[in-house]
């Protein structure tokens, strides 16, 4: 078996998959449509990160390919559906990174606050600018924080212990944590904020849903944050802001555009103005998240190839067997009609097979079921496979 890892994965992905017998290729940057059409043929596992784009043409060329790790948060860079349908697995990193991501937008509130990108940039070329003119304390001053989930409640926590008073808005039920106070509506909280920092997912219906008008709301002299998804603001809108001085500070870690590897050129409209931090999406480039995350995907990776444990996968129903102690077992990936299940336990007891566990779930048009059994005869396993709903079947053994 073959595990091919893009875009610099931490080392420990390679150790573990190597653990479990898999061949590992590791490549250093992003591969486009055409290279990867090229390269999956007779492999097994693919890991990826934000730059690989998975296409259906992608997924209709990688006919050995089982499952797709995304070594970070977003999976809106795989197509999805498609996966499901060629019985795909896709598993991603939804909660390692946080603490790395919270600390760099923590680092950029006070950095913006004190006007430091100024004050450094004069240093290095000789100036001494000792004044305090536009630097101000964070203590007092209101967070509002667009998306509440993983990153956007521990971002709230943190800037509490600061002296940060924080507001939230998410369309989701979210329960506030601390003294955060949810607002009604998203034009409430730009009133009110003195700093906006956005944590929201790149589903497509929020492309470019910060633009011209929010940023008109925004309070005078306020900051701004993007550390979540680059299509998500319109960055001439912001420029616009920043040039009349409506807005005080930006700092980006996300570009609509992002190179594709390391040295490759940059561009963005907010390049050269005062007060705007620029990073290369690092929110998650610690060492301590990147090898959380190459533990962690690597690790679903293998227990799917190796036991047919589905748990956290973003596209295929989620069902986590227990260890397997002994005997055989059966896993099958279907279409969600009725009667799958009555079938599928008829024919067993028809080839005699003493089933000894069994656990199932579906989502959306798919079905998976895991079948522990003291044995399964492989003509049993052809035979499960003839059936028209049978997206594939795969046996594992203790």
């Amino acid at each position: 078996m073959k595990a091919l890892l893009l875009e610099n994965i931490h080392p420990v992905a390679v150790e573990n998959l190597e653990k479990a017998g898999f061949e590992v290729e590791l490549r250093s940057k992003s591969l486009s449509e055409d290279e990867l059409v090229e390269a999956l043929p007779g492999v097994t596992l693919l890991g990826i990160r934000s730059n690989t784009h998975i296409t259906p043409r992608v997924l209709d060329a990688a006919t050995d390919l089982k499952a797709i790790g995304c070594f970070c948060i977003g999976t809106n860079q795989v197509d999805l559906v498609t996966a499901a349908e060629r019985g795909v697995a896709v598993f991603n990193a939804p909660y390692s990174n946080t603490r790395s991501v919270v600390e760099l937008v923590i680092g950029y509130i006070i950095s913006l606050a004190r006007r430091l990108p100024e004050k450094t940039e004069k240093m290095h070329a000789g100036v001494w600018d000792k004044s305090a003119k536009g630097s101000h304390e964070v203590r007092g001053r209101t967070l509002g924080i667009i998306g509440y989930g993983n990153i956007g409640t521990q971002l709230s926590n943190v800037a509490e212990a600061l002296g940060m008073y924080v507001i939230f808005y998410d369309i989701a039920d979210r329960l506030a944590h601390g003294n955060a106070r949810r607002m009604k509506s998203l034009d409430a909280l730009l009133e009110e904020a003195d700093v906006v920092s956005i944590h929201i997912d790149g589903r497509p219906g929020n492309l470019g849903m910060f633009g011209e008008e929010q940023f008109a709301k925004m309070k005078p002299r306020s900051l701004f944050i993007n550390a979540a998804r680059g299509f998500l603001v319109d960055n001439d809108a912001l420029r616009k802001h920043i040039e009349s001085g409506h807005i005080a500070g930006a700092a980006l870690d996300v570009f609509p555009i992002e190179p594709k590897a390391q040295g490759d050129p940059f561009e963005s409209p907010l390049q050269g103005l005062d007060n705007v931090i620029l990073t290369p999406h690092v929110g998650g480039s610690t060492q301590e998240a990147q090898e959380e995350i190459g533990w962690f995907v690597s690790g679903k990776l293998r227990d799917f190839i190796r036991s047919g444990s589905t748990a956290l996968s973003v596209n295929l129903p989620a069902v986590q067997p227990p260890p397997l102690g002994a005997g055989a077992r059966l896993a099958l990936l279907h279409d969600s009609v009725p009667g799958v299940l009555a079938e599928l336990n008829a024919l067993l007891a028809s080839e005699g097979v003493n089933v000894t566990g069994q656990y199932l779930a579906t989502a959306g048009e798919t079905g998976f079921v895991v079948t522990d059994a003291t044995s399964v005869p492989p003509t049993t396993l052809d035979k499960i496979a003839g059936n028209p709903h049978t997206r594939w079947v795969r046996a594992y053994h203790a």
